[in-house]
C-alpha cells in the first residue's frame, strides 16, 4: 500500500463540500476525483481506477448497494455515508460483501469524533455522573423553501430519522451499548415541495420525529429532531446519571452534581463547526485504516451501520 492514501469520492453534495476537503486537509492523502452519483458511467469509471485506495460513497441511500458493490468488486476499501442503504436488508448485503472480499468497510458516523461528544463519553466512563441512566438530544432546523429530493421519499431511503436520527442512534450505541428496544413517532409537516420542474411533488418521508430507545445496559434515550421548524434551535445533548448531569451545548460541557457542585469544561473546536472538525478527524483515521488495514476499536464500520439500520427498521414498523 502506498504511503499516500488516494481517495475517490462519489457525491457532489456533502461529498464534495465537506468530505473531500476533509481528506485534502490531511497530510499524505489526496482526493483524486469527485463524481456525481447520478452518472453511472462516471461512477463505474471511478471505481475501476487502479490509482485509488478507497472509495468514499456519499450518494443517496437508494444507490448505496450498487456503488458499494462496484467499489468492493474493484478491490477498494470503502467508506460509506449514512443512512447505510434504505433498510437493514440492504445494509446486511453490503456488510457481507465487504466481509467476503476482505476489504476495509467504514461507516460515516463522523460525529463520534466530535470533541464535545468524545469528552462527554470520557466523563461518563470516568464516573463523573455515577451510573448513567438517560440520554437526551434535541435539535430543530428551519429550512424554508427546501426543494424536493430523495430525503422526502420513503422509496429512495429518505426521512429525517435516517438523515439525522442515525447519528444519534449510533451515539447511544457508542456511549452506552447495543440498542434492545426502539420506537419512534414520525411526522411529515410539509406534504409537497417543488420538484426539478417547479411543479409540486408529494412528500411521504418524515421531516421530524421523536424516538425512544433503551440499551442493553439499561440506559434510556429520547431523541427529538426536525428539519421543518419555524426557528433554528442549537444542538443540546444531556446525560443523566445517578449522581449528576452532563450537558453539552455548543463549545462547553457543564457538569452538575446532586451535591450542588457545578463544573464547566471547554470544548476545543479549533474555530470550526463541530461537523467539520469531526469529519477532518475521522478522515485522518480512515486513511490510517486504509493504509494499515487495521480498524481500531470505536471506529465505525459497516457492522455499526447495520446495527443502526436494524434499530431504524424496528422504529418504522410501529
Amino acid at each position: 500500500m502506498t504511503e499516500v492514501v488516494r481517495v475517490g469520492v462519489i457525491g457532489t453534495g456533502f461529498g464534495a463540500t465537506t468530505v473531500a476537503p476533509a481528506f485534502d486537509a490531511i497530510d499524505d492523502c489526496t482526493v483524486v476525483d469527485v463524481v456525481t452519483p447520478r452518472d453511472e458511467a462516471a461512477v463505474a469509471a471511478l471505481c475501476a481506477r487502479a490509482d485509488l485506495d478507497v472509495i468514499s460513497v456519499h450518494s443517496p441511500p437508494f444507490l448505496h448497494v450498487e456503488h458499494v458493490r462496484r467499489a468492493i468488486d474493484a478491490g477498494h476499501a470503502v467508506h460509506c455515508d449514512k443512512p447505510f442503504g434504505r433498510n437493514a436488508d440492504e445494509a446486511a448485503v453490503m456488510t457481507e460483501l465487504a466481509k467476503e472480499a476482505g476489504v476495509v468497510g467504514l461507516l460515516n458516523f463522523e460525529r463520534r469524533f466530535d470533541p464535545g461528544r468524545e469528552l462527554v463519553r470520557a466523563l461518563v466512563n470516568d464516573g463523573a455522573i455515577g451510573q448513567p441512566h438517560h440520554f437526551q438530544y434535541s435539535r430543530h432546523i428551519a429550512y424554508p423553501g427546501r426543494p424536493w429530493n430523495w430525503l422526502n421519499s420513503k422509496e429512495l431511503g429518505g426521512g429525517w430519522l435516517g438523515g439525522q436520527g442515525s447519528h444519534l442512534i449510533d451515539c447511544c450505541r457508542w456511549m452506552f451499548g447495543e440498542i434492545v428496544d426502539a420506537v419512534a413517532v414520525m411526522r411529515t409537516i410539509v406534504a409537497e415541495r417543488p420538484g426539478p420542474d417547479g411543479r409540486p411533488v408529494q412528500c411521504d418521508a418524515d421531516d421530524g420525529f421523536v424516538a425512544s430507545l433503551r440499551t442493553a445496559t439499561g440506559v434510556t434515550a429520547v431523541i427529538d429532531c426536525a428539519i421543518e421548524s419555524p426557528v433554528n434551535t442549537g444542538e443540546r445533548t444531556a446525560v443523566f446519571g445517578s449522581t449528576g448531569l452532563l450537558e453539552l451545548d455548543g463549545e462547553s460541557i457543564v457538569l452538575r452534581t446532586a451535591a450542588g457542585d457545578v463544573e464547566t469544561y471547554e470544548v476545543d473546536l479549533q474555530g470550526k463547526i463541530p461537523l467539520v472538525v469531526s469529519m477532518e478527524r475521522w478522515a485522518e483515521r480512515i486513511c490510517d485504516a486504509v493504509r494499515t488495514g487495521v480498524v481500531e476499536p470505536g471506529w465505525p464500520t459497516f457492522e455499526d451501520g447495520l446495527a443502526c439500520a436494524v434499530a431504524m427498521d424496528r422504529m418504522r414498523l410501529r
